[in-house]
């Protein structure tokens, strides 16, 4: 057995935005193993401390050998959006993987997948940060700053326990005030009176002291 400390990571699919995310996610030492039918796909990895494995991300003798019944998320990222589907829906209904995240070529069925639980990035929204943020939920990078350091525009998945609350919720005077919200791979800035669903993305501009209040609003509640 492959012996791992921290959060454990499957990555399925290992083209230039698989070797990417599975790059990135070794650099920041995560335990990374990263699933393809095409041995010769991993010579993208020009710098990773994980684990390569060439089969399908759907196959049980694979899944056993990454080892998903511990791993904390799994990212479904190859050519086709039925085997990105399966394979998430196989990590997180028979191994129990909380956080997974499927890519999708057709964006007229990520709304039926996200119906089902999974979700789902359309390929021309993709990008690693987009991954990272479903896959790693804690992830605290910040999008983007002003010249005088004094607000931050981020973007953080709303906690499951705090699915149901009104948006306006998020919002703590003159420290973190929402702007946006990405639901279903749209982003919208029409949010008054909208409530929180599980997986929308909420976008928040926040001064550095805010960045303290949003994280101890997200991890303990409002």
């Amino acid at each position: 057995m492959w012996s791992y400390d921290g959060v454990h990571i499957v990555v399925v699919g290992c083209g230039r935005v698989g070797s990417g995310l599975a790059m990135q996610l070794s650099d920041e030492g995560h335990s990374v193993v990263i699933i393809d039918k095409n041995r010769d796909a991993f010579r993208r990895l020009i710098r990773f401390n994980g684990q390569t494995l060439v089969g399908s991300g759907f196959d049980r003798d694979t899944l056993s050998k990454a080892e998903a019944s511990q791993a904390d998320a799994l990212a479904a990222v190859t050519r086709g959006d039925n085997t990105n589907i399966l394979c998430a829906r196989i990590a997180r209904d028979n191994y129990g993987v909380k956080n997974v995240v499927a890519r999708i070529y057709d964006p007229q069925r990520a709304e039926i997948y996200m119906k089902l639980g999974i979700p789902t990035v359309a390929t021309s929204l993709w990008t690693t940060q987009q991954v990272k943020r479903w896959i790693t939920p804690t992830d605290e990078s910040i999008e983007w700053t002003d010249s005088a350091g004094t607000l931050h525009l981020v973007e953080r998945i709303v906690p499951d326990e705090l699915a149901g609350r009104k948006i306006q919720e998020f919002t703590i005077n003159n420290s973190v005030r929402v702007v946006g919200l990405v639901r279903g791979g749209l982003g919208r800035i029409d949010i008054d009176g909208l409530f929180a669903q599980e997986d929308d993305i909420l976008e928040f501009l926040v001064t550095p002291q805010g960045l303290d209040d949003l994280r101890a609003m997200l991890e303990g509640g409002l």
